[in-house]
């Protein structure tokens, strides 16, 4: 893949990174939001960097607290959904040395990758999904359990405790796997409810509409569908609108796009279960910096004594949004 890097200003220049003491290539850099002077560089990677749910939540919030700690920040990653190559980036980033790394957890493959990097002396924070399996110093992000189980409960109370639903996501990922699994541990006790399948949406709006298209073409009772990444919402509303079912057929998914919020204000889509993106980006970046600056000392020597000094996990909650205060979100001042 031949991807090239793109400043603030939307200069295109060549790929490699800005440079520090060596350069990489093969990724994308879609924000280096650079300070004159500035004596550090905290460098988010994570995969699907042009992902708008990643472009307008994690990189503008990391770009601002940048901004306001008059540090250098770089946002690093492949264009598509691509685990080797975000392990490729960050492989090459640990040679250069950076202040910190802010990674996006997004495969427990990237472990051993993260292991280098702390190795390398690189304070190293993981958001979103965890990588329990590493050596990371803190990791902040949502609890994916209790998203799945916040849409089974909202879809048994929409549904009165009877009907067929389905669900859908990106199969294999663990964080969704863990939802799938609050969900269906909620819907254990509601026997009326029938679950007529689980499917890969592959994080692709059109397959999830082709996907709820079928269902309701083989379904013509159904009730109630839920979804489990950023595209599955979107996707299904719109097979449910075509299909004249909008209302009828019950929706709980995930984040809180522009889109989103669109349809839940409509009443297509009846509950959004959002993350608090902003405070995982915002509070991991912090994080780094204080493990730099040596914020808080809870020894002689922390180092010495193997302590970190920052927490070590951060659970940052979940928003509910439904039409009774979705103008909330739809009106948020941009900061």
């Amino acid at each position: 893949m031949k991807t090239c890097f793109v400043l603030p200003l939307a200069l295109l220049l060549s790929c490699e990174l800005p440079p520090r003491q060596t350069s990489t290539s093969g990724v994308r850099q879609v924000a280096d939001a650079a300070v004159s002077g500035a004596p550090e560089e905290y460098v988010m990677i994570t995969t699907a960097v042009t992902m708008p749910m990643y472009v307008n939540h994690d990189q503008a919030t990391f770009r601002r607290w940048g901004k306001e700690r008059n540090v250098r920040v770089s946002i690093l990653g492949p264009a598509d959904w691509d685990v080797p190559a975000q392990i490729n980036t960050i492989e090459e980033v640990i040679g250069t040395r950076p202040s910190g790394l802010l990674i996006n957890g997004t495969d427990p493959a990237i472990g051993p990758v993260i292991d280098k990097a702390v190795a390398a002396g690189i304070p190293t924070v993981v958001y979103d999904s965890d990588i329990p399996n590493s050596r990371r110093d803190a990791f902040l992000g949502t609890d994916w359990y209790e998203i799945g189980r916040m849409q089974g409960e909202e879809m048994a109370r929409l549904l009165g405790g009877k009907g067929k639903i389905a669900y859908m996501g990106i199969l294999g990922l663990t964080n969704m796997e863990t939802g799938f699994r609050g969900l269906r541990d909620v819907l254990k006790r509601y026997p009326g409810i029938d679950v007529v399948g689980k499917f890969d949406d592959k994080a692709n709006v059109e397959e999830a509409a082709r996907i709820t298209a079928d269902l309701l073409s083989a379904h013509p009772d159904l009730a109630g569908l839920c979804g489990f990444d950023s595209n599955s919402g979107p996707g299904m509303a719109l097979a449910v609108k075509e299909a004249r079912r909008a209302g009828q057929v019950k929706i709980t998914t995930v984040d809180w796009e522009p889109e989103h919020l669109q349809l839940v204000r409509e009443g297509v889509i009846q509950m959004l279960a959002g993350q608090k993106r902003e405070l995982f980006t915002w509070y991991g970046a912090q994080f780094l910096y204080d493990r730099v600056h040596q914020t808080n000392r809870l020894s002689a020597s922390d180092a010495q004594a193997g302590i970190t000094n920052i927490p070590t996990a951060v659970n940052t909650g979940l928003l509910r949004i439904t039409k009774a205060n979705v103008n909330e979100f739809i009106n948020r001042p941009t900061q």
